[in-house]
């Protein structure tokens, strides 16, 4: 696969990807979620933040599962600092995937800053498909460029028409953050540990938000990823043990 090419070393070129379907993959992938951010601008402006502060949330946060989370404990009754808090916390993936990125595209010093701005899902996914730097180089700007661009003009244009749509309740809109989210999310869920994790993070979500003030229950879910990898952890253990000498199961 492509994807582990670029994995196993991101100095590797491989198999070569026509420029041209690089860009098409890519801004594929930024239109399509692009537009999304008009969601964002109605729930924002539904929420109760201004103009201001909803465009500022687009161009200064950039991260949509961490932006919806923010304005949808706000829209609950949450208070500022809860719903930062779990916002954040949705967000340190990102961090993570920076540490990836910066190995496969080697970017200069200088413009780092910069680049830091557009690790996210979906830039990370397209450059980690591509099978040499020049295409994860170019899938990552493509990406990067045509989602944040479309993402923060969207939003502008929820949020100046929050208004004329009124109630946004009525309309069914809250639910186009989870909804989004979840659109993103389950494509990621490829093995078992993952399922496992996103499972209890909605049993735990679900299940604590008629008991937990706005936007806890968001922070506790966060605890499903170290218990399913715990349990994860000692399953292959006892698995391992129980291998025949000298061998170990092929995971």
């Amino acid at each position: 696969m492509a994807q582990q090419t670029a994995l196993a070393d991101p100095s590797a070129e491989g198999t070569a990807k026509p420029d041209a379907a690089v860009v098409r993959d890519a801004l594929g992938v930024g239109v399509a979620v692009g537009l999304s951010g008009f969601a964002f601008g109605v729930t924002s402006a539904g929420s109760g933040l201004g103009l201001l502060q909803t465009c500022a949330l687009s161009l200064l946060i950039f991260t949509g599962a961490s932006q919806f989370a923010l304005v949808g404990a706000l829209a609950a009754g949450g208070g500022p600092f809860t719903a930062a808090a779990g916002a954040f916390f949705l967000g340190v993936r990102n961090a993570f995937y920076g540490l990836r990125l910066s190995q496969l595209l080697a970017v200069p010093r200088a413009l780092r800053p910069f680049a830091a701005q557009w690790v996210i899902d979906e830039t990370t996914a397209v450059t980690l498909a591509q099978p040499t730097r020049r295409a994860a180089r170019i899938g990552f700007t493509v990406t990067g460029l045509s989602l944040y661009l479309l993402w923060n003009l969207t939003t502008l244009l929820g949020a100046l028409g929050a208004k004329a749509i009124g109630d946004t309740d009525a309309w069914g809109l809250d639910a186009a953050g989870p909804a989004v989210f979840l659109a993103l999310l389950a494509p990621m869920l490829k093995t078992r540990t993952e399922r496992a994790v996103a499972g209890l993070a909605v049993l735990l979500g679900l299940g604590l938000l008629p008991v937990l003030p706005a936007g806890v229950p968001v922070l506790v879910a966060a605890l499903a990823a170290p218990l399913a990898l715990f349990v994860e952890g000692r399953r292959i253990g006892r698995a391992r043990r129980g291998a025949p000498d000298g061998t170990e199961e092929d995971r």
